[in-house]
């Protein structure tokens, strides 16, 4: 399994920055990796909420659906995308500090069924593709990086 958090920093109200991260549909403003995303199902961020986040591939580009397992705005929000080849596992809390907000990202990817084996490649990749992603992050939250985990 490939894990990436990473914590941030914004001048961003929590339920601004809740919001905003909730709403998958803004992962391509900030991923580079992300092609497209949009939702599918639901009205906006919520329990209900399936979103489709198109990843650039090798060949083309991968379609992954985000289901909301958990939400509660506005402090944490957990996604899972299941694919023949991958689940993602993503994780995200903010929390009150001072008059902004502290905003962590956590993603887990692990390969499934015979790709499983080759999980310990996935993880030098993920960091790469993950690190990118951090930095779109922290550009459009006009933020401050605190912590990064491998």
């Amino acid at each position: 399994m490939a894990n990436f958090a990473v914590s941030i920093r914004t001048q961003r109200a929590p339920s601004e920055a809740f919001a905003y991260m909730a709403d998958l549909s803004n992962f391509v403003h900030w991923d580079p990796g992300v092609v497209e995303a949009h939702q599918v199902a639901g009205d906006g961020p919520g329990p209900d909420a399936v979103f489709d986040v198109a990843v650039r591939g090798v060949r083309s580009p991968l379609v992954l659906r985000y289901r909301t397992e958990t939400y509660r705005p506005p402090e944490v929000v957990v996604v899972r995308a299941v694919s023949r080849l991958l689940t993602s596992l993503d994780t995200i809390t903010v929390s009150a500090d001072g008059d902004g907000a502290i905003v962590t990202y956590d993603a887990q990817l692990l390969l499934n069924g015979p790709l499983r084996r080759l999980s310990g490649l996935l993880s030098p990749v993920f960091g790469r593709i993950a690190e990118r992603a951090a930095v779109g992050l922290v550009r459009v939250l006009d933020g401050t990086r605190l912590a990064t985990t491998p």
